[in-house]
């Protein structure tokens, strides 16, 4: 396989930029998945052990329409009543009553999570299948991590919410030293988790790297005639152009899912132009690169079905 329009894009410092910025997102949300799942297990414990009601199956089958829950029966109207309770911005943050299903509340602790999440979450069973923005919005609402400073978590998701809207999939050196500050503030938030000390380690060995040198195929005795830290980096990583090709697609396959899933709901209440134009710009970049244009070919084919139909 070539890699000849990747070696291309990554000759961009800020195309490379955008990439090991989007690829620490990745690497934040393998760290923060295990330490979050098991306090919302716990969260969900302590819920159900001091209410009664809580623990009553759902009478009647209670279902969201659209993002709006009405006609609830009594456990359910309990655990809206209770995650309202819960939730730090109730009174200016609609909540994305569509990720849930009701029934699923007493029985499991990811129903209960998805209240506090972005909608688009209705499929995700699990910590583990959700993305860095999903987990961090969820501390960000969920009032049962009180441990952790939300300056650093509102941050990181401002950071992440400016990266992956980027149209242009370019991001400069100085927003990247910004980026990394915000970064190494919310890993300190969490010391204390395995996971996470080891996810810090990976992302500033990400942010270190350069990708271009990897990618042009130099090998260790290639690496020789280098300045002496280039060469070590080289022969340090040995990331083959096969591994970062396959982070390129793991990140723009979740940059494609958001945006489409936002234009396919569109017609639901509110149509976002702004989202629209992202798609269109999302769609150029991938048709100027043949071999992204390849890959993801199922996605522009969804992508020209949702034009022919506005």
């Amino acid at each position: 396989m070539g890699f000849e329009e990747l070696a291309v894009r990554l000759n961009d410092r800020e195309y490379k930029n955008w990439l090991k910025a989007a690829r620490c997102l990745l690497l934040l949300k393998d760290g923060l998945h295990p330490f979050i799942n098991h306090h919302m297990r716990a969260f969900h414990g302590d819920l159900l052990s001091q209410n009664a009601l809580l623990r009553k199956p759902c009478e009647a089958s209670c279902r969201p329409r659209g993002t709006k829950l009405s006609s609830l029966c009594r456990p359910c109207s309990e655990w809206q009543t209770v995650i309202l309770k819960h939730h730090r911005q109730r009174d200016t943050v609609p909540v994305n009553w569509g990720n849930c299903f009701p029934p699923h509340w007493r029985t499991d602790h990811w129903e209960l999570a998805k209240a506090y999440m972005p909608r688009g979450q209705v499929e995700v069973k699990g910590a583990d299948q959700c993305d860095a923005s999903a987990l961090l919005n969820l501390i960000n609402y969920c009032d049962c991590f009180h441990s952790v400073d939300l300056k650093c978590v509102r941050e990181v998701i401002h950071y992440r919410n400016k990266l992956m809207h980027s149209c242009e999939f370019r991001v400069k050196d100085e927003w990247m030293k910004h980026y990394q500050i915000a970064l190494k503030n919310l890993l300190r938030q969490f010391s204390h988790v395995p996971q996470m000390a080891t996810a810090g380690r990976q992302i500033e060995e990400m942010l270190t790297i350069d990708l271009s040198i990897c990618v042009s195929g130099l090998d260790q005795m290639d690496s020789a005639d280098l300045d002496g830290s280039e060469g070590d980096i080289v022969s340090q990583w040995e990331i083959s152009s096969d591994l970062i090709s396959q982070w390129e697609a793991e990140l723009l396959q979740e940059r494609l899912q958001e945006v489409l899933h936002t234009a396919a709901a569109a017609d639901d209440d509110d149509h976002d132009t702004k989202e629209t134009e992202q798609l269109k710009r999302l769609q150029g970049f991938l048709q100027a690169n043949r071999d992204l244009a390849e890959r993801f070919s199922a996605e522009l084919q969804a992508i020209n079905s949702l034009e022919a139909r506005e």
